[in-house]
This record gives structure tokens, C-alpha cells and sequence, in this order.
């Protein structure tokens, strides 16, 4: 079937209205009529080609991969779904499905490589994927996400990457009671981490280089909110911490957030930078300091994760635009202008190009 979409037609073009083709749906399959998709900054970076050498972008490129929406389809063998109710689908189409990660329900750490919602290898045809700035998506069921009933379904969106990306290495270093916990830069990422670290029971330590984001930081949920550009205050929290998570995608001095860490603390990125970030031995020697990745969560822990986000009323912060201000949406994401996630309503998808 065809669908109206929003496409990046190269690495310098502007987003513009496009269709798609989707695939028949196989048994197994659900239909997701997309009500809203989050706007991530991977979106950004893969429209304008900017991880060239990690994964190049096929044009045209329709981004998305925070979707949200309503199965108007269901096939034969779907067990998970039945139609009217309420769907996500994160970072993910499928996977292999047989290496040891997939079999663990680590499907993001595939073996094989998993098949991402967009601007991946198509398992099925074989071409390129299609994200969520779309009108609708064909997923298997098992790649595709529960959502609670009387969820704020706009607000949702972003935890299918924002939430899950920081969720995940919460859960895996065992944040919770007695531990303190610091999440660096307040974004769509740090937002969601702050969040969910004081919903874990930590506490929380912010560290921003914006003084104006101290109150923001202490409304979400931050015990304390650090300056970071400030060396007196950096240096009050010298190897206190037991687990930082770093959510900065632009060039910033690690060697600054492992000073923090006590003996045996970790540091986890989950930012991307573009450019590699020096690290000092003694940074890691010293209290025998771990630094490490994490990238989003299976399948099992994204449900896990937005379970737990609706029994605790855990959303993210978003300025809702219709899809026809995505160009403009961009340009402000440059810039840190948002608070905290942009959300496209999908709905504007079907007045055309000018709204």
C-alpha cells in the first residue's frame, strides 16, 4: 500500500511531503495507523547523512522511530494485538531472532546486526526501511510495543527511544535506593534520565552547563542540578558518585565526569558525538573506574519500560508541531531549542504540504 510520508531527499535537502510504499502484511503482522512520532536528534544526524561512516543514508530517507498509534489491522496469527488497540514500535524492526542476544531478548545487540525502523536493510524486501513520519507502519507483532489504554499517547512517544536509551543502563548498573546517580546534559535523553532515575529511587545529581536549566532540572526531579562549568561546584562532588550517565552528544571533556566517580563506578554514554573524546588513563585508574556504552533496550525491557512508565505517570516534556514545521523543528534541535522533545502530530500529515 501507498502512504503519504516526509522525506529527506539528500543530505542538503529540506523534508518534504513523499510517498511510500508498504509492504502486504504477512500473518504475523500488525497494520499501525501513526498517530504521533517523536523527533529525535537521529533523526537530524541521519537525514543529513552526518554518520556517513557508522551508517549511510539511503535516499530518499523518511526518519521516525518513535511511533505511536492505533492497529486498524491485525493478520491471522497475531496473538498480541487485536484491532482498535493502541501500538508503539521503538528503534527496531526486527532481528534475526536466533543468535544469543536476540534469544536473550537483547535484540539491539543482534548479532547479525538488528533491521532498524528506518534507513536500514528492509529483512523483508530487501530495499531500505521507512520510519514513523508516516501515515502508517507494517511491523511484526513481536517487534511491536503495548501501550496503556489511558496513556498521553503524544507524550509517549519519546520513551520509545529517549526513555528506553536511558532506562536501559539505569536498570543494567542497578540504579535504585542508596545509590547516587548523575545524569549529564538536560535534553530529550537527560529529561527522560533524570525522570526515571528518581522513579528508581536514586539520588539524583543534574549536571548542566546551563545555569537557566537549574530550576528545570530540580522540577523534573534532580535532588541537586550542577553548573558544570563551575570548578567549585564540580569539585564538591569529587568520587562520590556510584554511576553517571552521560546523555551529551556535542564534544565535552569526560575526564571531568570520571574525577566523579567512586571506587568502582561507571561512567555510560549514551550520547553520540561526532567527533572521537580523548580519555586519560589515570581517569580510569584511579578508583578503578569503568566507562561504557549502552545503546537502547530489547524488546522485553522497552515493555518493561513503558510499563513502568505508566504506572508511574512518567512521560516525557514535548512541544507538539504538525509535521509540516519539521525543517523548522530541526533547525531549533541545533540549537537546543526545545523542551524536551519534539512530538509531530500526525494527523497534519493529511492537509498537505502547507498545513
Amino acid at each position: 500500500m501507498n502512504v503519504r510520508s516526509y522525506a529527506a531527499p539528500s543530505a542538503e535537502g529540506r523534508l518534504a511531503p513523499h510517498s511510500i510504499a508498504r509492504r502486504d502484511p504477512l500473518p504475523t503482522d500488525v497494520v499501525i495507523e501513526i498517530l504521533y512520532c517523536g523527533v529525535c536528534h537521529s533523526d537530524l544526524h541521519q537525514s543529513r547523512d552526518e554518520w556517513h561512516d557508522f551508517a549511510p543514508t539511503v535516499y530518499p530517507c523518511v526518519p521516525g522511530h518513535e511511533i505511536v498509534g492505533r492497529v486498524v489491522k491485525a493478520g491471522r496469527d497475531v496473538r498480541k494485538f487485536k484491532e482498535g488497540d493502541f501500538a508503539a514500535v521503538g528503534c527496531m524492526v526486527d532481528s534475526c531472532r536466533a543468535c544469543a542476544s536476540c534469544k536473550a531478548g537483547l535484540e539491539q545487540y543482534c548479532e547479525k546486526f538488528p533491521a532498524y525502523t528506518y534507513n536500514s536493510k528492509d529483512p523483508h524486501s530487501g530495499g531500505v526501511t521507512y520510519g514513523g513520519y508516516s501515515e502508517a507502519i507494517v511491523v511484526d507483532e513481536a517487534f511491536s510495543l503495548k501501550v496503556h489504554e489511558k496513556a498521553d499517547l503524544a507524550a509517549t512517544a519519546p520513551l520509545l527511544c529517549a526513555g528506553i536509551t536511558t532506562y536501559s543502563p539505569l536498570r543494567h548498573w542497578k540504579v535504585g535506593p542508596g545509590k547516587k546517580v548523575g545524569i549529564v546534559g538536560l535534553g530529550g535523553l537527560g529529561h527522560m534520565g533524570v525522570k526515571l532515575a528518581r522513579a528508581m529511587g536514586a539520588h539524583v545529581v543534574l549536571f548542566t552547563t546551563s545555569p537557566g536549566k537549574v530550576e528545570d532540572g530540580k522540577r523534573l526531579g534532580a535532588d541537586e542540578v550542577v553548573v558544570s562549568r563551575n570548578p567549585a561546584e564540580m569539585a564538591a562532588h569529587a568520587s562520590s558518585f556510584d554511576f553517571i550517565l552521560d546523555c551529551v552528544s556535542a564534544e565535552h571533556d569526560l575526564n571531568a565526569y570520571l574525577g566523579l566517580l567512586k571506587l568502582d563506578g561507571t561512567l555510560t554514554l549514551v550520547g553520540a558525538p561526532e567527533k572521537p573524546l580523548p580519555v586519560a588513563a589515570f581517569s580510569l585508574l584511579t578508583n578503578r573506574r569503568s566507562l561504557s556504552g549502552s545503546g537502547i533496550g530489547g524488546i522485553p525491557e522497552t515493555q518493561e519500560m513503558l510499563d513502568f512508565c505508566a504506572e508511574r505517570g512518567i512521560t516525557s516534556d514535548i512541544e507538539l508541531i504538525p509535521i509540516q514545521e519539521i525543517n523548522e523543528a530541526y533547525e531549533r534541535l541545533v540549537k537546543g531549542d526545545v523542551k524536551y522533545r519534539f512530538v509531530i502530530d500526525m494527523a497534519s500529515l493529511k492537509q498537505g504540504p502547507t498545513g
